[in-house]
């Protein structure tokens, strides 16, 4: 059923007025939200950021919603003509309408009460609009009497914010996916490009840069395991809890009944928490979902500054591989082209970082039956959420899929290597292998020059043991390795 909100008739300078246990408020009579939500636009102007920022999170409210106006019908505690018509304006909202009217700061006050009614008002009143009546004439449709039936604050928000959350991780998981692809392509296609790898920014052995990039590859693909196993803890939700988790002023059948329901309406397998206290004062999930994003952002800002430092120069610099240019990189200086890519998702990682120090303080300052600091949380993680999504999409479509390599400037460094003398230890000894690189560095002569010369080796034996395939160790040396012989005596 697609349904669409119509546009407001009423006059924008006319108001409606609304009542609750404080008293009286003027309520703009096109806003589809009400009295508890004008309370909060007073009290929270703290962010400008307000929940219409994180979609994920209003589509969670409309499903658990839908699921609860079921419930109720199902179980005879609420009318069905009423279920009915607040499943509709439900699923108007998933599909993408009334977003506007959710208005209130994300970080607020009373652990999400604001971010409920809200909810409950913009449901309500777009309610009594299908049903023939005035915004704000709640004697038919009730915010609190219908809407919210059955329900806390204090497991609506929380089951809501987890719902979001698995919605922004496996958005995060497809964009993950593909940037993963990405980096193994690049790997496939640079499989035979010999280069040199370092230890500590100093030359090491050599490898080839396609091992460098499926080792990117194979890391971020660690990273989608572990954010996807995060997903099943998530699931688990305290519906039915209502204030504290005793399920007070809802019926014995309904904490099933809503799980059943939230199962159907979101196709994602869900199960109700087995302590309902324990469940609506934990916040020891978000904490495990930040510290993953964490792991990821990490890692994932490491690989972007070794693309940084691979491209550095590009004449002064390793210039190994060349970053496609995206934008002039200076004000100043003619031909300027800076790694702004990769720049901007380490700035991701970084935000990311700091969030996960937000969302460990905001767990730990939650005290008795509840925590308070839930829409920190919230915020905190679905931000990280939609910006490492965003940072995957910009590092694989403006900077990974348009990487090439420098062979000529990689194959130079490969030949005037001194650490390829590694590969020669097993034949000539430890000591041998010393001497002649420091040779090699002094004079700039060839290691297989100097290997030859001193008489340590043949020449066919060296381009043997040289052969770039087994410098990076594609091709395993399976011969026996002969030592020298010791001095008798």
């Amino acid at each position: 059923m697609t349904t669409h909100a119509p546009q407001a008739q009423h006059d924008p300078t006319a108001t409606r007025t609304e009542s609750d246990s404080l008293g009286s408020q003027q309520i703009p009579a096109s806003a589809y939200w009400g009295v508890h939500t004008a309370r909060a636009l007073e009290n929270f102007p703290i962010t400008r950021r307000a929940i219409t920022n994180y979609p994920d999170l209003i589509t969670a409210l409309a499903r658990v919603k839908q699921a609860a106006a079921r419930a109720n019908a199902e179980i005879g505690v609420l009318e069905q003509a009423k279920a009915d018509v607040i499943e509709r304006v439900c699923i108007e909202i998933v599909e993408g309408a009334l977003h506007k009217e959710f208005c209130v700061g994300v970080i607020q006050g009373g652990a999400g009460t604001s971010t409920n009614m809200n909810t409950n008002e913009v449901i309500a009143n777009r309610g009594l609009e299908l049903m023939g009546f005035e915004r704000g004439d709640y004697a038919h449709l009730h915010p609190i009497d219908d809407v919210n039936r059955s329900q806390s604050t204090n497991d609506v928000y929380p089951t809501a914010i987890k719902l979001a959350m698995v919605f922004g991780v496996q958005r995060l998981l497809a964009e993950h996916k593909l940037l993963t692809a990405a980096f193994a392509a690049k790997g496939a296609e640079f499989n035979d490009i010999l280069k040199i790898g370092r230890t500590q920014l100093q030359d090491a052995v050599p490898m080839t840069l396609g091992q460098e990039f499926r080792g990117f590859a194979h890391t971020l693909s660690e990273d989608y395991d572990r954010l996807g196993e995060v997903i099943p803890w998530l699931n688990e939700i305290n519906m039915g809890a209502t204030a504290i988790g005793t399920g007070i002023t809802a019926d014995p059948r309904y904490a099933e009944a809503v799980r059943k329901h939230l199962v159907e309406v979101t196709g994602i397998e869900m199960e109700t928490a087995p302590d309902l206290i324990e469940a609506t004062s934990d916040a020891g999930i978000f904490m495990t979902l930040s510290g993953t994003l964490k792991r990821a952002a990490v890692k994932l800002s490491k690989i972007c500054n070794d693309l940084r430092l691979l491209s550095s120069g590009p004449q002064a610099g390793f210039g190994e591989i060349n970053l496609p240019p995206r934008q002039a990189g200076s004000s100043i200086m003619p031909g300027k082209v800076n790694p702004v890519i990769p720049e901007v998702v380490n700035q991701v990682a970084f935000s990311v970082i700091g969030a996960d120090a937000t969302v460990t303080a905001a767990a730990e300052a939650g005290q008795l039956q509840l925590n308070a600091f839930e829409p920190v949380i919230a915020h905190s993680i679905l931000q990280s959420l939609a910006w490492m999504t965003k940072a995957c999409y910009t590092l694989r479509v403006n900077c990974i899929d348009g990487i090439t390599a420098n062979t000529a400037r990689l194959s130079m460094q490969v030949e005037s290597s001194v650490g390829v003398v590694t590969a020669l230890t097993p034949y000539i000894g430890y000591s041998a292998s010393a001497t002649l690189a420091h040779t090699a560095l002094t004079t700039n002569a060839s290691i297989a020059d100097l290997v030859v010369s001193s008489g340590l080796m043949t020449l066919e034996d060296v381009q043997r043991v040289l052969a770039p395939e087994r410098l990076s160790g594609m091709v395993p040396i399976t011969s026996a390795i002969m030592l020298p012989k010791l001095p008798e005596g």
